[in-house]
């Protein structure tokens, strides 16, 4: 798979400088983390969930978490469970290739059920989402996670959500980052990101924020990001792939952008429209999110609906700006450092402290390739969009 891979070569080929290279489960974590992109989280009840998986796979989406946690009653794990090992069968039946599938549990000891029941059909499984993840909580799930590859004999990765009220709360927040530090540290080869929880953070103080507000306007929210990636996300080697959090609000619907978008990918003049549209439909804190989430050093987000997965992608998309500066950077006759005026002379580049973002920005441009220097977020938006 690759992201785009679901529009036409010829759009493909019109619109990136590099395309997005190809992936899948086998791929190193090092692209895997990167790749994920928008990951669409659903029910696990959802009665027809292989052919949702497959319908999403077809728009775009390259992962996606199954939900036996928060998203469902207690009251129907039980049939959620029968209903994943059915759907997965399904799935194997078709043979269609799919997105990276991740099963979000409750308890450690559905891990090694859930492997053993899905039997051969785990093969389509790339691992689990541990939710409310300390290092209390998270060890019983990482040993329960190793336990289940050597029963199947596969490689399952682990994504923790960081979201317990231990890594809100100031006075604990410190030695809780340090727990899940040593934890993830000790299981580095199993973690393939770290995702974040809002929804929780809010809810502990009963808060939720307006569809015109980022994560990063409620405070006491913006605060633990910026803990946990000061902890968790360094990159010096030692940190890891952090993931957005959720955005809720979902009002926008694609199909108000269909006709416009069916007569080109390049919007034949109507980008202003098509930019006034997501703003005037709730997109545009989604957007303003996606870029602070960015530039705090996060990649990739949790998604609730669909819709939300195309701007995603279309913000991850490298410009040839940025792409331009971070060749500069890292060529290799600059190893000793100095300091360049851009190719876009606009900005300075320095080399020395500009490296760990060149290396970063490449690593984004390998999963989601490079724009062409005069396409920009409404044209990619749009090809992400059109069927």
């Amino acid at each position: 798979m690759r992201h785009f891979g679901h529009i036409a070569p010829a759009v493909r080929e019109a619109l990136f400088f590099r395309e997005p290279c190809e992936f899948g489960a086998e791929s190193s974590p090092r692209v895997l983390s990167a790749a994920l992109g928008a990951t669409l989280y659903s029910p696990a009840t959802r009665p027809r969930l292989a052919d949702d998986i497959i319908k999403q796979a077809g728009r775009g989406v390259v992962s996606m978490v199954l939900c036996l946690e928060d998203s469902i009653d207690d009251s129907e794990v039980v049939d959620a469970e029968e209903n994943l090992v059915r759907q997965f069968a399904e799935l194997d039946a078709r043979g269609v290739e799919g997105p990276l599938l991740f099963i979000r549990v409750r308890e450690p000891g559905q891990i090694v059920d859930l492997v053993h029941r899905l039997g051969r059909t785990v093969r389509m499984l790339s691992g689990f989402v541990l939710p409310k993840f300390t290092e209390e909580r998270g060890v019983p799930f990482l040993e329960a996670l190793a336990k289940a590859e050597k029963a199947c004999d596969q490689r399952l990765f682990a994504m923790p959500v960081l979201e317990s009220p231990e890594l809100l709360y100031l006075e604990t927040r410190s030695e809780t980052l340090r727990g899940i530090a040593r934890t993830v540290d000790a299981y580095r080869e199993q973690v393939l990101a770290l995702r974040l929880g809002v929804t929780d953070f809010c809810s502990a103080y009963g808060l939720r924020r307006a569809p015109d507000m980022t994560a990063y306007d409620v405070q006491i929210v913006g605060s633990v990001i910026a803990d946990v990636v000061n902890v968790l996300g360094r990159a010096d080697g030692t940190g890891f792939t952090i993931t957005g959090p959720v955005w809720e609000y979902f009002r926008l619907q694609e199909r108000m952008f269909k006709p416009q978008l069916r007569r080109s990918p390049f919007l034949e003049g109507r980008a202003e429209e098509l930019r006034t549209a997501l703003i005037e439909h709730d997109l545009d804190g989604l957007l303003r999110e996606i870029e602070l989430d960015r530039a705090n050093g996060l990649l990739g987000k949790t998604c609730i609906h669909p819709s939300h997965v195309a701007p995603v992608h279309a913000l991850s998309v490298v410009s040839h700006e940025e792409y331009s500066d971070a060749q500069d950077i890292l060529r290799p006759e600059r190893g000793g450092g100095g300091v360049m005026r851009s190719a876009y002379t606009n900005k300075m580049n320095e080399v020395k402290p500009h490296r760990a973002w060149a290396e970063r920005t490449l690593r984004r441009a390998e999963v989601f390739g490079v724009a062409k220097a005069d396409v920009g977020f409404v044209e990619l938006l749009a090809a992400g969009l059109a069927e």
